[in-house]
């Protein structure tokens, strides 16, 4: 029996697997910062001190250790890559666990999506649990390619991999009483309920919670965060690609109050990952910061393992599951050794095993776009327009009425005040729905982008100079079965293949990562001037996220909950 073999190790009966001597360990549960020797047997930690043999022993004089990384929300369909590359990224920078919502996937395949993430994270070398999607569709402002109700949802309570709902983001259902939304909530009762309220506050606020959602993401500001702290959410501090919320909160984190704060990166494209890394990045900018390194490496740890309840993880400490990470300098936290269920992964900051060979699991085409849909002219019927306004660092945007640029009574895109037109083609289901806007803040002198990745609907998303080039950019995603592309007039420049669902591949995240800079390398040519075009794209379209986006059905007012006109009433052509 393995408990009691792991047991007679403890009692130094049984000749242990693993012994890491002369280790300084960062004990989250007491706080202390102590050299000891850290036995390990059948994954498990069984000892900490002096006086134990084992079958290997790894001298770790002049290292410290600390728990495996926890990323407490994470959409893995966002790296562009499936599991195992995703994990065989991390991993090695000591993120063991990760908490996915594959609601990217599910809203594209449905319930098969989620089976597919499932069984691809079986494959993985680290951690992966799921958190139920809640919300397929984010709304009904979008046409998506499934819907998953409660009853859909009920048969994951049954795999140990799931831990609970993932984020609610239909606040204004859970604010009002929405029977399905209600009960999606009841029907995960009594297990870890994700929130998403952008935003809210006051008495909504305390609907919100009072439906006994768990936590938020979506803190951008100290204020929004300590009113939700108050309330009793667990604040996830976010740091994606995109939304890089960190430093701004992290003058919220106290010693009184970071027991109730976890890290996690919701959405990183793989230039982010390869470059910075993951939860891992978050430690160093933290500590960077001035914040105490034990507290840093709680709220990427034992916090994380805490509010899932998953209390066999998250400290090394006896009993617990022998996920380590190994560093040498707590001020520049980077992993030298990663040890997961106390095997040796990963090595200064590669895996131990090679890139193993992907499994198959095939999945359904998903390219599905009606004929004669692509028609991107707006004819005029007002003379001032509802406008989004991107901010490069963040996926909130804002609701801009402009002066529309008028030609031929069309409305066309201006690109001496950097307003593009940009719209959203239905791929699901062939229903022909087309939503033409306008952005401003992108960039571009000439050309389009376009991709199938368009949180989270993910219907096809084209940002553009001119028709004629968004048009060709749509067409090659097509061509593709799903990606990204480039293009300037009916020249294709670039492309990235995304096969699953048009929003990952089993290719490795190097290679994803070269063609995807590659194409951010094309559209900075084009004139634009954000860091990632093509991830500030992709949440365009995204209508839980104040304040103007951009479906495959209309604007969305998100403020008001509403679809609005194009044009700004009370207004006609120039």
């Amino acid at each position: 029996m393995a408990l009691a073999e792991r047991i007679a190790a403890a009692r130094g009966d049984v000749r242990a697997d693993l012994v890491l001597r002369n280790a300084t360990l960062y004990n989250v549960l007491s706080g202390d910062i102590y050299p000891t020797d850290i036995v390990i047997h059948d994954g498990y930690v069984v000892a900490l001190g002096p006086g134990y043999e084992a079958a290997e022993e790894i001298d770790l004089t002049g290292m410290s250790v600390c728990p495996g990384f926890m990323d407490a929300h994470v959409h893995i369909e966002s790296s562009l890559c499936t599991p195992p590359e995703y994990a065989r990224a991390v991993l090695p920078r000591g993120v063991t666990s990760v908490m996915t919502d594959p609601h990217e996937i599910a809203n594209v395949l449905g319930a098969d999506g989620i089976s597919y993430m499932i069984e691809r994270g079986r494959e993985t070398p680290f951690n992966m649990f799921v958190m139920a999607s809640s919300c397929v569709p984010a709304t009904d402002m979008e046409t998506s390619g499934a819907r998953l109700e409660a009853d859909e949802l009920a048969p994951l309570l049954k795999d140990p991999m799931v831990l609970g709902l993932a984020e609610m983001m239909n606040y204004p259902g859970v604010i009002y009483g929405d029977d399905a939304v209600l009960a999606k909530l009841d029907a995960f009762a009594g297990m870890p309920l994700d929130g998403h309220a952008p935003s809210v506050t006051g008495k909504p606020l305390n609907a919100y919670v009072a439906a006994g959602i768990h936590s938020d993401h979506e803190c951008t500001t100290v204020e929004e965060a300590r009113e939700k702290l108050r309330l009793g959410l667990t604040i996830f501090i976010r740091e994606g690609t995109t939304t890089r919320n960190l430093k701004p909160l992290l003058p919220l984190v106290t010693p009184m109050n970071h027991t109730r704060m976890c890290f996690c990166t919701d959405d990183r494209q793989p230039n982010s990952l390869l470059d910075e890394g993951a939860i891992d990045h978050m430690v160093r900018v933290a500590i960077a910061e001035g914040l105490d390194p034990m507290m840093a490496i709680r709220m990427a740890t034992v916090n994380t393992a805490n509010y899932f309840r998953l209390y066999d993880r998250g400290a090394v400490a006896v009993g617990r599951r022998a996920d380590i990470v190994v560093f040498k300098d707590v001020k520049d936290l980077r992993a030298s050794m990663v040890f997961r269920d106390g095997v040796l992964v990963a090595r200064d900051g590669a895996m131990i095993a090679g890139r193993a060979l992907a499994q198959q699991i095939p999945v359904r085409p998903s390219m599905n776009v009606a004929a004669g849909a692509l028609d991107f002219r707006v004819h005029a019927a007002g003379a001032r327009i509802h406008v989004i306004g991107a901010d490069p660092d963040q996926v909130v945007s804002e609701n801009l009425i402009l002066d529309a640029k008028i030609e031929d009574e069309l409305v066309v895109s201006d690109i001496e005040r950097d307003i593009l037109k940009i719209a959203t083609i239905e791929r699901h289901k062939a229903s022909g729905n087309i939503a033409k806007g306008f952005i401003q803040g992108v960039g571009l002198n000439r050309g389009a982008i376009a991709g199938s990745v368009a949180h989270d609907h993910h219907n096809i998303i084209v940002i553009g100079a001119d028709d004629v080039s968004m048009e060709a950019a749509v067409r090659a995603v097509m061509a593709l079965g799903g990606g990204l592309a480039v293009a300037d007039g009916g020249s294709i420049l670039g492309t990235l293949a995304l096969p699953v669902a048009g929003l990952m591949t089993d290719a490795p995240m190097e290679d994803v990562r070269r063609d995807y800079d590659a194409l951010i390398t094309l559209a900075h040519e084009l004139g634009s001037t954000m860091h990632d075009p093509f991830m500030l794209m992709s949440f365009m379209g995204l209508e839980v996220i104040p304040s103007l986006k951009l479906t495959d059905i209309g604007l969305v007012d998100v403020e008001k909950f509403a679809v609005i006109d194009l044009f700004d009433a009370g207004t006609t052509p120039a």
